[in-house]
């Protein structure tokens, strides 16, 4: 059974649930940051999906660097899946500009997190919107 690793529940607000994966957002507002978890247990890499589940969540961190992209128009967006820290198979999308705060530079341990403030979060809600509601 699959249960969310106990420090993404912590570090991220849940926005929507898609057929493979959880989308989450990472509580930093000093970056558009958002995560996948793709809801199967015990996977720490990506090589342990199966084809389908591979396909299914290519294509939907395709979707969300795309809107995350059209929605913020950033310079770059970085994805990622370390696993470091937590081990469970997550992927970071992460939209990054010229002028933030620590570019180019990687945005791990750079600066403090910043968690979102009531009206931020409602903000960035709004923002996304095309992520929670987008039909499946």
């Amino acid at each position: 059974m699959f249960k969310l690793d106990a420090r993404l529940e912590t570090d991220t607000i849940a926005l929507a649930s898609w057929p493979l994966s959880e989308l989450r957002l990472m509580n930093d507002a000093n970056f558009p940051w958002l995560i996948l978890v793709p809801r199967v247990e015990g996977v720490t890499e990506l090589y342990q999906l199966d084809h389908k589940q591979r396909l299914l969540l290519d294509q939907e961190s395709m979707f969300l660097g795309q809107t995350l992209m059209d929605v913020h128009s950033g310079d770059k967006l970085n994805v990622a899946a370390l696993g470091n820290v937590v081990s469970q198979l997550h992927i970071h999308h992460i939209v990054r500009f010229k002028v933030d705060a620590v570019w180019p530079a990687p945005v791990w341990g750079k600066l403090p997190a910043r968690a979102y403030t009531t009206e931020e979060l409602a903000l960035a809600r709004k923002r996304l919107a095309p992520l929670v509601d987008q039909p499946w």
